[in-house]
């Protein structure tokens, strides 16, 4: 059965691997945008997050 938010909404229990999945492939995608218009310190704390967040993954996935 699916929880509710609070707000009505049905949520969707996700496993924590594929979260931090996600989460890298839209640091990565956030990242390049920020790269291509100049905000090199921006691009690197997002290289960082896909960095933690694949290493997450991966070790979710063991």
């Amino acid at each position: 059965m699916n929880e509710s938010d609070g707000n009505g909404k049905a949520t969707i229990p996700a496993m924590p691997g594929s979260v931090a999945a996600y989460i890298a492939s839209m640091a990565d995608e956030l990242g390049q945008l920020a790269k291509m218009n100049g905000l090199d310190p921006l691009a690197f704390l997002l290289n960082m997050a896909r960095l933690e967040a694949d290493q997450i993954s991966k070790s979710a996935d063991r």
